[in-house]
């Protein structure tokens, strides 16, 4: 059989269900290739993944005896047969660097914070995979996307195994600073991080807890970490300018700053006060030097106008 495989969001995170779709019908002798917009014919059958409700569609022709759609952006539900879905992805094929590695050590989250969709996709908390399942081929940079590796007992081991065995890894959905403890924040400045650690701060209470856990993980580290928080911005403007604001003295913090997506609208409009806000926040030049009431994104306009 031909296979042909479409990212429909066309990002530069590799899409890890194609990846291991693709390991999967090569393992069976079939020929698997992106599809090219400009020639998008001739196949046996044909996936495309979007994981993006708001992500257009693919709008190219594609001529193939059959189509299957997948992910979050075409069907929340959906999920790859349980035999391809405990595959490795195909690095080769997704042009991932070989000595990285990419998967989920557990899958689901036992928080049901209303602006994530995870609970609904992926149900409560449980084991998934072992480290050594992921860090294939001699791979020791992992990049891991656990929506709450610190929330179970399965995972705390994992992140044991994964000091011990020497492995760089990102957690790059974030941490929950509220489940850190001493003996967790000890485990954690044993971590080789690839880059930094990175926590959520989605509320105002969240202040604090990250604040807390920075310290207690300094407190074992010989050199201070450096620090990502992921911020989502609501609708709530002084709220949301607050929250943002109370990490502009801590040098070593970088934010991501996300307006909340409604999965069900995928229509929906993002204010323009929102967009101004995110960028103040992740241009840390800017960010580190200009109070956002100060902001000016566009000539003659201040964000304090948002604020009155």
């Amino acid at each position: 059989m031909t296979i042909g495989l479409v990212d429909v969001d066309n990002t530069s995170f590799p899409n890890l269900a194609l990846g291991k779709i693709a390991r999967h019908h090569k393992a069976i002798g079939d020929s698997v290739e992106w599809i090219d917009p400009l020639f998008g014919g001739g196949f046996d059958k044909v996936y495309m993944s979007k994981v993006f409700t708001f992500t257009p569609d693919y709008d190219y022709p594609i001529v193939a005896d059959e189509i299957e759609r997948g992910g979050t952006g075409y069907d929340i539900h959906k999920a790859l047969p349980n035999e391809i879905d405990r595959l490795q992805p195909d690095y080769d094929f997704l042009g991932v660097p070989s000595d990285t590695a990419y998967g989920f050590l557990t899958r689901g989250c036992p928080n049901k914070c209303k602006w994530c969709i995870v609970p609904i996709k992926e149900g409560k908390q449980r084991p998934y995979m072992d480290v050594e399942e992921i860090a294939i081929e001699g791979r020791k940079n992992l990049i891991l996307m656990d929506n709450n590796v610190l929330a179970s007992d399965y995972g705390l081991g994992q992140i044991e195994k994964i000091i011990k065995s020497g492995y760089r890894v990102d957690f790059n959905q974030a941490l929950d600073a509220r489940l850190v403890t001493e003996d967790i924040a000890k485990m954690l400045a044993q971590v080789r991080w690839i880059s930094v650690i990175r926590f959520g701060c989605d509320t105002p209470k969240q202040i604090g807890e990250c604040n807390k856990a920075m310290q207690m993980i300094d407190k074992h580290r010989k050199n201070p970490a450096s620090y990502l928080f992921y911020t989502m911005i609501g609708d709530d403007i002084n709220e949301d300018y607050a929250r943002l604001s109370a990490f502009r003295d801590n040098k070593r913090v970088r934010l991501v700053a996300q307006p909340y997506r409604d999965f069900n609208n995928p229509n929906q409009i993002i204010p323009q006060w929102q967009k101004d806000m995110a960028r103040w926040a992740m241009r840390r030049e800017i960010y580190a030097t200009c109070d956002f009431k100060d902001y000016e994104p566009r000539k003659g306009f201040k964000c304090k106008e948002y604020l009155k």
